[in-house]
This record gives structure tokens, sequence and C-alpha cells, in this order.
């Protein structure tokens, strides 16, 4: 025959105790009942909780770390994860023809730099970098290698090669342009003049100036000019300027012939 079941058999089935606990019950008591572990007994940070849980500091702590240290670099550089610093770039000038930024050239430089190897011990080596020169290319035009020295808790410098134009002989850049300015005398310029001209990449130019040439006057040859850096296909104006030679006197029959002429 069976009975009536009490509280306290129904609490013993369900939790394994033989009675329900005496009095109301604390928010740290139950919580130890279901977590084995005592409740916080104040709020808790979230560093605290993230690092419980994922085995690690929060990453909000670490950038409050992080925020504190910045402005003490005191130096050139800049920062870098890991609290590295950056060392200033090495800039060095890249001395190229006018004949290399028109059709381009290969330059071999050759750098020595210290490097840190596996115990610690700095070393110098030497190494051999390979620049492109792009046809179009002008003088300031930068090219970066990251070759610095290596430094302990210092990120290698940049290698800044900076592009440098040697003086022509005969051509001056001007943007795109070519320029050249070439000497001819009175009767030249009254009479008419043929040019002849070398280009940079070889090439001979003959261009004849039919009209009076006078000190302002400029010759303009389309697309014989250096090569568009974005558009190689095409290129700037060849312009040729004109210096004039007068005569420092004139016979009185050199008179008499030019009043005929410019009367």
């Amino acid at each position: 025959m069976s009975h009536p079941r009490s509280e306290d058999d129904i609490f013993a089935e369900f939790f394994g105790a033989s009675s329900i606990p005496s009095g109301p019950r604390n928010a740290d008591g139950i919580f130890a009942d279901y977590f084995g572990a005592s409740s916080p007994s104040a709020p808790r940070r979230e560093a605290d909780i993230f690092t419980e849980f994922f085995g690690v500091s929060s990453p909000s702590a670490a950038a409050a770390a992080g925020d504190s240290s910045k402005g003490g670099d005191g130096g050139g550089g800049s920062l870098h994860h890991g609290g590295d610093r950056k060392a200033d770039p090495i800039e060095k000038k890249l001395p190229c023809s006018l004949e290399h930024l028109y059709k381009g050239t290969t330059k071999k430089m050759k750098i020595s730099r210290e490097i840190v190897d596996v115990i610690g011990k700095t070393m110098q080596v030497e190494e051999i970098l390979t620049v492109d020169v792009k046809p179009g290319w002008k003088k300031g035009t930068k090219i970066t290698f990251q070759k610095g020295n290596k430094q302990p808790g210092v990120i290698p410098a940049d290698l800044v090669f900076i592009i440098d134009e040697k003086p022509h002989p005969v051509f001056t850049r001007e943007g795109n342009d070519l320029v050249v300015t070439l000497k001819i005398s009175v009767l030249e310029a009254f009479t008419g003049y043929t040019i002849n001209l070398t280009t940079l990449d070889g090439r001979r130019l003959t261009i004849p100036v039919n009209c009076v040439i006078h000190p302002e006057y400029e010759e303009v040859v389309p697309m014989e000019g250096m090569p568009l850096q974005k558009d190689q296909t095409k290129k700037g104006n060849l312009r040729i300027k004109f210096n004039i030679k007068f005569p420092t006197s004139f016979t009185s029959e050199q008179k008499i012939g030019l009043k005929k002429l410019l009367g």
C-alpha cells in the first residue's frame, strides 16, 4: 500500500540531499549548488570575466595599457603592433641620364646593412638591389625597399631611392616636353633653316623651318618629347627655341642692302 510522499522524499530523489534546506537561501548558496563555486561578492570587471572564459586578457585592457605608453617614444620613426618602433627612412639619390628616363633601364645597387642573427649577434651583410627605371619617370620619383638595418625592438627602416636627373648636353626637360635651343645666324633666321637632331633613342630628325625666325619663335614637334609615365604610348612635345646671333657691325654696302630688303 502506497503512502503519500513527503517533501523531503521528493527533494532527496531529485537533488540527492536528505531534506530541503531550512530557511530562505541567499544568492551565494544557490550559485554554489549549481556552479560549484561561490558567487562573486562584488560586481566583476570585464577583464576578469574575459580571462575566466577565454584564458587571455581582455583586448580592452590591453588597449588601455597600450594607450598609456604612447608619447614615450621621444624619437623619430613610428610605433607598430607589438610596441616596436620603425626607424626613420634612409634616402639615397639615384642619378639617371635623360636617355635612361626616356627609354627605361635597370640599375643594380650594392648596399651594406646590419642584421641580427638567431643568437642576437650583429653582423654586416651586402646585397644587390635591382631598380627597374620605367620610361617617363621624373626627377623625384621614389622607389622603396624594406632593407634597413635590423636591430632588436626596431622595425627596419625603409631604404628609399629618389630619381635624380643628370644634365644633358642638348636637351632639357620641362614636364613631359623636351626643349632644345639652337644658335643660328641672322641670315639663317631670314632665309630659312633646316634642323637636324638626334633623339634620345638614337633616331635622326630633319625639320625644315621655312618662315622667318624671330627671337620669340618656337618650333613645336608633337609626340617627340618624353613618354608619359601613366600612358607610355603617348609623349610630350619637342620644343625648339632659337638663339639668333646678330652681327656687331655692318659695312656701308650691307646697310644699303638691308634697307632695300627691309624697306
